[in-house]
């Protein structure tokens, strides 16, 4: 049987079919999860229409819409839904995972002081969400979630300065502990400094007791004086342990028939 694709039926069935072909892809993205209330806010923009989207809501409505007529705006929104659904993924997935995330303690040297460290596991797990935090400033959709992003950005970015300060402050700390605080040449020989390291040292202590006390990564490191403190600390033990190696070095100048481990 031909058909006359002239006739008026032909092209009318055509044409609807023709709107159909747009309007399918169009519903099946529409129906997408990754859909919120702001999305369709853009959607009702496009159209200039009302849309309540409930169980009462009716194919029928939304084929009236003609949304075939700004297919490349409605797939630009729901492209936008589905950016921004992984990215709330991902800040979900990072909060959830740090909010109860500890440091890890050992004692030292048999002391009541506790030193801190993060595990391997979290270690690495840190680099890669701070990798995936700061990817987040180069989508186009990062506004939405921007104040979570920066949030986690300053979060995670603490956790890792203290950790490596930290630990820059134990090592130092724990050696000159025992010539400062524990050799009486050394007190004698440079008097200044060992005066200063009781300072230091009462303020390493603290450092660590607080950190000890809190335990939790994040609730420790968010603290606004965690970092600074930790900086002067690290300064002060730098010269402190120059001096200390000034001091040995004189000492090699001297005899030099002796060897002299610092």
């Amino acid at each position: 049987m031909k058909v006359d694709k002239k006739c008026n039926a032909y092209i009318g069935i055509l044409e609807e079919v023709k709107v159909w072909l747009k309007f399918l892809p169009l519903i099946g993205t529409l129906r997408d999860p990754s859909m919120r209330e702001r999305h369709w806010d853009m959607i009702r923009a496009k159209v200039n229409a009302p849309i309540v989207i409930d169980a009462n809501l009716r194919l029928r409505e939304i084929y009236d819409l003609e949304l075939g007529k700004i297919a490349e705006d409605v797939e630009e929104v729901c492209d936008q839904a589905k950016q921004e659904f992984r990215m709330e993924k991902s800040l979900n997935e990072i909060e959830e995972r740090w909010k109860d995330i500890e440091f890890e303690f050992k004692p030292h040297k048999g002391s009541d002081v506790q030193m801190l460290s993060l595990g391997e596991e979290d270690f690495e797990k840190l680099e890669e969400n701070q990798t995936t935090v700061n990817s987040m400033f180069s989508s186009r959709y990062l506004s939405t979630f921007e104040d979570r992003v920066v949030l986690w950005q300053k979060g995670l970015s603490a956790i890792a300065e203290v950790v490596t300060i930290c630990g820059d402050v134990q090592r130092n700390w724990s050696f000159l502990e025992q010539l400062f605080i524990h050799s009486a040449e050394v007190k004698k020989e440079l008097p200044k400094e060992s005066d200063s390291f009781v300072g230091i040292d009462q303020d390493v202590k603290r450092i660590l007791k607080d950190a000890f006390e809190k335990k939790r990564c994040l609730d420790y490191c968010r603290q606004d004086w965690v970092v600074p403190d930790l900086e002067r600390v690290d300064k002060e033990l730098a010269v402190c342990e120059k001096a200390l190696l000034d001091f040995m070095d004189s000492k090699r100048r001297s005899f030099p028939r002796f060897h002299f481990v610092a």
